[in-house]
């Protein structure tokens, strides 16, 4: 890893809102492509998971999900449960971010995408107790679509449209499947 790459990542946890979005703007889009580095930020980005800073938290799951293609071991397979963890954060935006970062997992294999599928899918029912339940239904749906539109795969659909039949509300099931209009 290069000292400017160490230097954003450090920067991540900086309190300078400034020095942090500029880290946060700057990884992500070197993280677009492949890294030889993401191991090398591995585990410390899963510790941000945990940070006491909202901020932290989003920019490490944002930027995990950007590093599965970089996976070459598999170890998203194993940490995948960690990651849709931060989609329940106490903090709304913080778990929103996570959550609409989260379809890139899937552009990394078979595998990773099965595990995204099956975690997108539980918590899709699960959040039916949440206060923003709707607008996590609704961010899982743009996911699939997301990945769909990305792999071309008709699994994804057919799960995505699966799911939004489970709706109850005629309102909201309208919304979903707009997603699948476009």
């Amino acid at each position: 890893m290069d000292k400017t790459i160490r230097a954003q990542l450090d920067n991540i946890r900086s309190e300078d809102g400034q020095l942090q979005n500029n880290a946060y703007a700057s990884l992500m889009e070197k993280t677009e492509k492949p890294v030889s580095w993401a191991y090398e930020a591995w585990d410390e980005l899963f510790e941000g998971l945990k940070h006491k800073d909202n901020h932290v938290r989003a920019i490490s799951a944002q930027l995990l999900s950007n590093l599965a293609k970089s996976d070459s071991k598999g170890r998203m397979l194993k940490d995948f449960d960690k990651l849709l963890e931060v989609t329940k954060d106490e903090r709304f935006v913080t778990a929103r971010h996570c959550l609409q970062s989260l379809w890139k997992v899937g552009l990394s294999g078979r595998k990773q995408q099965e595990v995204l599928l099956n975690g997108l899918a539980k918590r899709y029912d699960e959040c039916i107790v949440e206060k923003n339940c709707t607008l996590i239904r609704y961010d899982i749906i743009q996911d699939f679509r997301n990945l769909y539109d990305a792999v071309k795969d008709e699994k994804i659909k057919v799960l995505a449209l699966e799911l939004i039949e489970k709706e109850k509300d005629v309102k909201y099931l309208k919304k979903y499947a707009t997603v699948w209009k476009k």
